[in-house]
């Protein structure tokens, strides 16, 4: 139990993240809101004094919002488009009106509601943009850029009366209630693949738990202004198949393929995404050069500044390969 309550609103609180940042918050014992998209995905997900407002923050009045505001300690952004979309192109407009112009509207009401703290969950490809520049990574993917444009704008909506901090996420395990993980579709590739193809290169892994300790991190304690890297293990895209195997009781071996033969293939679906008038949030081709880069960091620093901890991957990835085969 913390000694200082606090009333957070969490936009987004039914979607995988925020659902275990609800969790997490209310276990410290701070009182939580929730804004979400209809409907639950399951009944019973968080205790019945958890206040639940199922409505989209785009289609409320800024009355409504205010409204929802006022008396509230700190606000969790958990909304927003992902990388996995495919918009009607162009792509970037799309993005930029679900992470950027959404993020500061919400932002610009809760600085006039009188809110201390903003938390805005945002993505690691910011954090790679700015520390490899040569890849132009906002430039050729419209997700990427919204995420980078939406933390400038995040901080600079605070201004001095809002202390206004960023998480940037990495690739994030474990299961919840009512919703099939995003994972489905490699968890089906490794479960029904003969011989797993995939590209060189390597991430940084993390369980949803640990990114739900560091929200509430950054709620208790964090610091405006300030970018926090999470993050858990850096393991290559081998490893991390070859963990999922082992929890799907097999062993395949898996061939890294060079990066022409994957352009090959991803030409083809940028030629698919554009004969139906789409484009996708991350770039079919330039992604060749990130996918197979070693998207590798030390989260020390975020984590001794937010209290989150970096163990416990193989349990998430037991979730997540549990929750894919049920559904």
């Amino acid at each position: 139990m913390v000694k200082n309550k606090q009333n957070v609103l969490l936009v987004g609180g039914t979607g995988f993240l925020g659902y275990h940042a609800v969790r997490e918050l209310i276990k410290r014992g701070h009182n939580v809101t929730i804004l979400a998209l209809p409907p639950l995905p399951a009944e019973g997900l968080f205790p019945k004094d958890v206040k639940i407002l199922l409505a989209d923050l785009n289609q409320l009045a800024d009355a409504e919002i205010s409204s929802l505001l006022r008396g509230q300690d700190a606000v969790v952004y958990a909304a927003g488009a992902d990388d996995r979309l495919t918009p009607k192109a162009p792509a970037y407009p799309f993005f930029y009106k679900h992470n950027v112009e959404a993020t500061v509207r919400l932002l610009t009401l809760a600085r006039q509601a009188g809110m201390k703290k903003g938390i805005v969950l945002g993505s690691y490809f910011a954090h790679f943009d700015r520390a490899w520049p040569q890849l132009r990574l906002s430039q050729h993917h419209p997700y990427i850029r919204s995420r980078v444009e939406q933390e400038q704008a995040a901080i600079e909506t605070g201004g001095s009366e809002m202390r206004v901090m960023i998480l940037e996420l990495p690739y994030i395990f474990g299961a919840m209630p009512g919703r099939t993980p995003l994972w489905k579709p490699l968890i089906d590739y490794i479960q029904f693949t003969p011989i797993l193809f995939f590209t060189r290169g390597g991430t940084n892994c993390i369980t949803v738990e640990h990114v739900a300790e560091a929200i509430a991190g950054a709620v208790e304690q964090g610091e405006g202004g300030q970018r926090y890297l999470i993050g858990g293990e850096n393991l290559t895209w081998q490893e991390l198949l070859g963990r999922i195997g082992r929890n799907l009781g097999v062993a395949k071996k898996v061939v890294p393929v060079p990066n022409w033969i994957v352009s090959v293939g991803t030409f083809f679906v940028k030629v698919g995404h554009a004969l139906q008038g789409k484009e996708g949030g991350l770039d079919p081709l330039a992604l060749v050069k990130l996918q197979s880069a070693f998207t590798y960091f030390d989260p020390s620093a975020s984590q001794l500044a937010l209290g989150y901890g970096r163990n416990g991957l193989d349990k998430a990835l037991q979730d997540t390969v549990q929750a894919c085969k049920t559904q």
